[in-house]
């Protein structure tokens, strides 16, 4: 399966996605592909804003369905869970690599895809890793309160980010396309990735909409210190267009994790106490 991914058109496949995802008619068959989707993975829609096929405008929309005002509320942790899905992977960040799966690991720098200097900054830090499904909520949200200062779009291979990929694709999570945002957080350095996927059609942010896709040059974009949109904790800073994985850098270090790595979690939920003893930066 891996390797008839590497030989597939990942790009032109998952842009074909998006625009039939798009679609609004016919009415009948975007309701029909609604109702086949809820029905193959198991989803009720008794948390979100919209509770039948028929209120979606077209499939991204149910996809990217908002939750009802009062679902999922806020833990009470240092650190929240930024996406529903399973914790795959959490941990200290040891020798600036961050797991993958077992026996496999990736560095900052990759992921980051910055400078050895920027990552260092992480390198005594903490990582997370939600892997999203198909059936889950896919609106990404913060873990704490933070102020955006930039973000990096970094175009690469659009692999599955499933179990059994992750297992055999060295490097999975800084091979694939991905959107890095940059944090300043009462705790340090926050950087919130999230990674694309085979037919994830898009991802977009809060702040600046759909993120262009494609395979050119690496993209940034910053803000004037003290000038960048402050994001309280919990509240929601991007989104996936079909599923994908977020993947937290922290540079707090020694967090006091509270679900194992295998575990489903919510958005919201309690992810990590902070340590006695933390570093601290400030949001401004």
């Amino acid at each position: 399966m891996t390797a008839l991914q590497a030989i597939l058109p990942q790009h032109a496949l998952s842009r074909l996605v998006g625009w039939l995802a798009q679609l609004e008619n016919p009415v009948w068959l975007k309701n029909q592909l609604i109702r086949w989707f809820m029905a193959r993975y198991d989803i009720a829609l008794t948390e979100a804003s919209c509770r039948q096929a028929e209120d979606f405008p077209n499939f991204n929309a149910f996809f990217t369905r908002s939750l009802r005002e009062g679902a999922r509320p806020v833990g009470d942790a240092a650190w929240l869970h930024p996406a529903d899905g399973v914790l795959s992977q959490r941990g200290n960040i040891d020798a600036m690599a961050l797991v993958q799966a077992k026996g496999r690991t990736y560095s900052v720098v990759d992921l980051l895809a910055g400078s050895e200097e920027e990552a260092s900054r992480y390198a005594q830090g903490c990582f997370a890793t939600t892997y999203l499904s198909p059936r889950d909520y896919h609106r990404v949200h913060m873990p704490v309160r933070g102020r955006l200062v930039s973000t990096r779009y970094v175009p690469g291979d659009l692999f599955s980010v499933n179990h059994a990929t992750t297992e055999r694709v060295q490097g999975l999570m800084a091979r694939n396309e991905r959107l890095v945002c940059f944090f300043e957080t009462d705790h340090g350095g926050l950087v919130v990735v999230l990674v694309g996927a085979m037919i994830v059609a898009g991802i977009a942010t809060v702040w600046g909409g759909r993120e262009i896709p494609g395979t050119g040059a690496v993209r940034e974009q910053f803000w004037p210190e003290g000038d960048g949109p402050v994001l309280e904790a919990g509240q929601e800073m991007g989104r996936f267009f079909l599923g994908s994985t977020v993947v937290l850098v922290t540079e707090a270090s020694h967090l006091d994790w509270i679900n194992e790595v295998g575990d489903a979690v919510t958005v919201r939920a309690s992810l990590a106490q902070l340590p006695a003893a933390s570093s601290t930066g400030g949001t401004g």
